[in-house]
């Protein structure tokens, strides 16, 4: 969720935040091995913000040796200051919302930053001593062709970043993309050609020494992202802020999406979407989770979660046929998702679920 606001709203929600980080402070004493600042810009906040709130967080947080602290930045909102603010505050690894080189593609995605500032942000933050960069790519945005989204990909690659994270457009409910869509204001890339673009990127990041370790994400040797390796590895994770989402123990919940809620509260904020998974939802989930992962899931983990819950032949039967028609294999003892698979992964994994 996003909102943009005066600099003055800006300051009261930092301090909303830092407040929740206080309250939240007695669970947050464990080394904490990874922390993620993102969703919406966060790096339009102003700079005394972004210091205080980095203050706070080395007071109240305990970060363990090797913390990754990764912020989302937007190319268009990152200065020379900022970039410093930001690796002097702890934070080293960034990910930046590059979604595409092409300004006429960046249009009809509504992005506000220019091509050329992905290079520009990149050079700022090296400079100021962070050179762990993600670039968040998009394909199979309506219009694009396969040499298009190649091209992205080898702008990309040139710029040399330690991981790359390539989603397929996704029309959400209720974004201007989906009301234009359903306008017929724009075409949906076919499936075939979005498949297509798919492997594009897995044989050209492969050759230009990239690791294939999730669906959607790549990286050089040893930086693969720890924090969302820790939700796919169905980690313990605590929620700061409006939207937030926290797993401790098998629960999980959401903190208020409501800002005048959130504004209003103290302290911890108000919760939604609270569940505990019963023991079939938690098997169904690790088998999602595992096989999101392009090493798949030790057959002795999978003999174990096959073992139990009410699913026990129903997921036994889905991973035969799936293993019988190429999408599912063995390799090195664990069950992975086939090439042909990965393009084919949610209709496999629900079936799971």
């Amino acid at each position: 969720m996003s909102l943009v606001k005066n600099e003055d709203w800006h300051r009261r929600f930092t301090h909303r935040l830092i407040n929740e980080l206080i309250a939240a402070a007695p669970q947050l004493q464990v080394p904490v091995e990874t922390m993620f600042i993102g969703g919406g810009t966060p790096t339009l906040l102003p700079h005394d913000c972004w210091s205080d709130l980095l203050q706070a967080i080395r007071r109240y947080v305990n970060p363990a040796q090797d913390l990754e602290f990764s912020v989302e930045a937007n190319p268009e909102t990152v200065t020379h200051d900022l970039a410093a603010i930001l690796t002097s505050g702890g934070i080293n690894r960034i990910s930046l919302g590059a979604q595409t080189f092409s300004a006429r593609f960046l249009k009809i995605l509504q992005r506000i930053h220019h091509p050329d500032n992905v290079e520009r942000s990149m050079a700022l933050f090296r400079e100021a001593g962070t050179d762990n960069i993600n670039l968040d790519l998009i394909f199979a945005i309506p219009g694009q062709s396969e040499s298009d989204w190649l091209h992205d990909l080898e702008i990309a690659v040139s710029l040399q970043p330690d991981h790359l994270s390539c989603y397929a457009l996704s029309y959400e409910p209720g974004t201007p993309l989906t009301t234009q869509l359903q306008a017929g204001q724009i075409a949906r890339v076919d499936e075939d050609l979005e498949a297509s673009m798919y492997e594009i990127a897995l044989d050209f990041l492969t050759d230009a020494g990239y690791e294939h370790y999730e669906i959607s994400n790549w990286a050089r040797p040893g930086k693969q992202c720890r924090h969302n390796l820790g939700y796919w590895h169905n980690h313990d994770f605590w929620p700061l802020g409006p939207s937030a989402s926290g797993h401790l123990s098998g629960l999980r919940w959401k903190n208020t999406t409501d800002f005048d809620n959130y504004m209003n509260s103290d302290a911890l904020p108000p919760v939604t979407d609270v569940e505990r998974l019963e023991e079939d939802g938690q098997i169904g989930e690790e088998l999602m989770l595992g096989l999101r992962m392009t090493q798949g899931i030790e057959r002795d983990r999978l003999d174990s979660l096959l073992a139990r819950g009410q699913k026990v032949e129903s997921r036994r039967n889905v991973i035969a046929q799936y293993t019988d028609d190429g999408l599912l294999t063995w390799s090195n003892d664990h069950l992975q998702l086939t090439r042909r698979g990965l393009m084919l992964a949610d209709t496999v994994l629900s079936e799971l679920l």
